[in-house]
């Protein structure tokens, strides 16, 4: 599995368009509306490297409104469900 971060700038009046179309494409998993330096922020899970370059380099860009991008690949994927498995081990004896 390999995730990404999207960072993206999008025409002010197209954002709410281009979040739809983002989350329909199979492997974003999530597409946030954000304040900042950006516009909108999709989460992507693909299967590998060439799936993830497939979603970004040509189904991401079909989207009218996207005006720039910036991808970060993720490395590891750290959550909360993580941790509380890690500090729950052992309580059931508890």
């Amino acid at each position: 599995m390999t995730n990404a971060i999207v960072l993206m700038h999008v025409q002010p009046t197209a954002i709410n368009v281009v979040a739809q179309k983002l989350v329909a494409i199979d492997g974003i998993s999530e597409v946030h509306s954000v304040g900042g330096r950006y516009d909108l922020v999709a989460i992507i899970r693909a299967k590998d490297n060439d799936d993830l370059a497939a979603i970004v380099t040509e189904k991401m860009l079909l989207i009218q409104g996207i005006t720039g991008t910036e991808t970060l690949i993720s490395y590891r994927v750290i959550s909360s469900y993580d941790i509380e498995s890690t500090f729950s081990l052992g309580s059931e004896r508890i």
